[in-house]
């Protein structure tokens, strides 16, 4: 048997979110694990994949799809799906994986389903799972019937694990046949500004709310997130001010995050907002209120204004 994985990059190497897809992936009874990664075959870093315990890895390179196109990524799962004999195609539960499941789901017609903590095969075409719904809030308990299993893993709860004895892998350049309709959508990317890393998979999230002021304040943040090489994120209420974009914001309607160090900067820390970084490993607060409810999940708190704990923070980086 052979599991197929959609494993995104970070900075060339494979995402955060992705390592936990393949973490789950090896737990699918004896199946081969077979990584996709949209990326030139010479920039690869299959090490990395091997030691998540992919076999397989199926390069698709520029030549084939360049950029992101959600259509035409669903359509090569969907032709190694079958050129494979795959029961169970999986994605990390990002913004691209969900995206891609989706369109996935559409062109099989099986069924799809988002933000999985465990999945297990039940014998034949029958999978028990467990998935979020309500942003984490509920535990749904699911059996999924159909002879290819598409599901995404939620990136908060997975932990990423090496594979005991990683295995030699092959490499294949994969040349798939797209119509042109499968890449009318496509978005190609500037990481500029952003340390080659999205907000779904950062390592260090410098996130700001009300209490940074206005737009002219989010300058000390985005400085101290590039000197942590870090990216910037947002609470609703910034978004809802129309101070910073909607990607950037954390939240139950915004990203999931699970960085390393979330640095959270005059944030009040509601539960739609704590229910989007709870998956971080270790959180500090910046507030002036000592009552906020964000401190009662922080692992450290600074009760103090952010204007001037910022650039202290920067100015002894810096001084490093």
């Amino acid at each position: 048997m052979t599991v197929l994985c959609l494993v995104e990059l970070d900075g060339g190497a494979p995402a955060d979110g992705s390592l936990r897809a393949l973490t789950l992936a090896r737990s699918l009874g004896d199946a081969s694990v077979g990584a996709v990664v949209f990326t030139e075959a010479a920039e690869l870093r299959g090490e990395a994949l091997a030691d998540y315990g992919a076999t397989d890895v199926y390069v698709i390179e520029p030549s084939a799809v360049d950029g992101y196109a959600p259509q035409a990524w669903a359509r090569v799962l969907a032709g190694l799906a079958e050129e494979t004999g795959a029961t169970a195609v999986l994605a990390a539960g990002t913004d691209r994986g969900n995206e891609v499941l989706a369109h996935l789901g559409a062109i099989t017609r099986l069924p799809m389903a988002a933000n999985c903590t465990i999945v297990a095969p039940d014998g034949g075409r029958t999978h028990r799972l467990i998935r979020h719904r309500w942003a984490g809030l509920l535990l749904e308990e699911a059996v999924m019937e159909a002879p290819v299993a598409l599901f995404t893993v939620a990136t908060d709860a997975v932990a990423p694990v090496p594979a005991e004895a990683p295995a030699a892998i092959q490499l294949h350049v994969h040349k798939p046949e797209l119509a042109s309709d499968d890449l009318r959508v496509r978005a190609v990317e500037s990481p500029a500004g952003a340390g080659g890393a999205s907000l779904a998979t950062a390592r260090v999230v410098v996130g700001g709310g009300r209490g940074v002021g206005g737009p002219d304040g989010f300058a000390p943040l985005e400085e101290l997130a590039g000197l942590l090489g870090g990216v910037v994120g947002v609470s609703r209420v910034v978004t809802s001010e129309g101070w910073r974009p909607h990607k950037q914001q954390v939240g139950q309607t915004g990203t999931k995050i699970t960085p390393e160090l979330y640095l959270a900067c005059g944030i009040s820390g509601a539960i739609q907002h704590i229910a989007g970084c709870a998956g971080a490993k270790h959180i500090i607060a910046i507030n002036t209120d000592a009552g906020a409810p964000i401190l009662a999940h922080a692992d450290y708190a600074v009760i103090g204004d952010l204007h001037q704990v910022i650039p202290a923070l920067v100015s002894a980086l810096r001084a490093r």
